[in-house]
């Protein structure tokens, strides 16, 4: 069944552009679903279903969406964490899927991951000083008579300090934690991060921190970020790109300008509409979606946001509306823009 389902969604091979450090070309990742005595697949839950992006050196690209939409999905399935069904990612001009297994271990240390969990993401059995080099040993990216200083002045830089090494994560905060999970990141001096909503947990005091740390050892290190994240505040805040999710698939992608001042997709509209304002006087024009979110194991034919549309017409329930670029890279998925 899965095979059928990619013949009706075939892409075309992406050509590698080294102006991007990262491109995601059709990228697909359905579960299946087993039913009765002998576990039949009976058919498929698309997590993520023909997500296209790129990101250029040293950027940041917001990855936005409700909760369940395949945000964290695309993530762990960029860096292979997760096994995909089918699309290219292409990291440096080199295809990620097409590697191997020993090829991984060697591009592992420049592909790196901040978990949304600083809690369930440290093991409670480890100092934190081996927390952050356990790695950095298998990988023998310094000497041994060198991998204390080293993993010292990486604590230093994600604002820890040197006698944490010994404490373990009970003994920590929330945000000490995360600096801890960034820290273990950033040991592998790696050219690309997800973030995989690293503030979520987070009081809005220590999130501002986190926030500014990212930013800063970004500038320092030169990093690129796909940040996902359901903060819309926090996403304009860190991004140069914005990409908007909705069950499995990218509605709407353009620059953090272009998104926020002009979002186009009604599901985008509606987003951006229940963004508090720091203003008592201020009414907002709130856009309130009826209805519930369809499941990915049977999403709706033609447009998928078609259920709890305002705009919906005919069109949207039959046909899949193709990506149009509406000027200055900003890309929309709606009926609404065809000419």
């Amino acid at each position: 069944m899965a095979s059928k389902l990619l013949k009706e969604n075939k892409f075309e091979p992406l050509k590698p552009d080294k102006k991007y450090l990262l491109q995601v070309n059709s990228l697909r990742t359905y579960y299946p679903i087993k039913t009765g005595v002998f576990s039949r697949i009976t058919g498929y839950v698309k997590a993520v279903d023909g997500v296209s992006f790129n990101i250029k050196k040293g950027q940041t690209m917001g990855l936005v969406g409700e909760s369940g939409c395949g945000k964290t999905t695309v993530g762990r399935t960029i860096l292979k964490l997760t096994p995909y069904t089918d699309g290219e990612v292409y990291f440096g001009g080199e295809s990620i899927f097409d590697k191997n297994k020993k090829e991984m271990i060697q591009m592992r240390p420049k592909m790196q991951i901040i978990f949304q969990d600083p809690y369930s993401s440290l093991s409670p059995r480890l100092p934190v000083g081996e927390i952050i080099g356990e790695a950095v040993r298998e990988h023998k990216l310094v000497p041994e008579d060198k991998f204390d200083d080293y993993i010292t002045s990486i604590m230093n830089s994600c604002g820890l300090q040197a006698y944490h090494k010994d404490r373990y994560p009970h003994e920590f905060s929330g945000g000490q934690r995360q600096r801890i999970c960034i820290a273990r990141a950033l040991a592998l001096n790696p050219q690309f991060v997800v973030c995989d909503e690293p503030v979520s947990a987070l009081d809005v005091s220590i999130q501002a921190q986190i926030i500014n740390l990212l930013m800063d050892l970004q500038e320092k290190y030169g990093l690129t970020y796909l940040f996902i994240s359901h903060d819309l505040s926090v996403v304009e805040h860190i991004s140069d790109t914005i990409g908007v999710m909705y069950l499995g698939s990218l509605v709407e992608t353009g620059t953090k300008k272009d998104i926020f001042k002009e979002p186009l997709h009604p599901y985008t509209q509606a987003l951006f509409s229940a963004i508090p304002v720091p203003d008592p006087d201020y009414k907002m024009k709130r856009i309130i979606l009826e209805g519930s979110i369809p499941s990915p194991a049977n999403p709706p034919s033609g447009c998928k946001f078609h259920t709890r549309c305002r705009h919906c017409f005919d069109r949207c329930k039959v046909e899949n509306p193709k990506p149009k670029d509406m000027g200055n890279g900003h890309v929309v998925c709606c009926h609404l823009y065809d000419k």
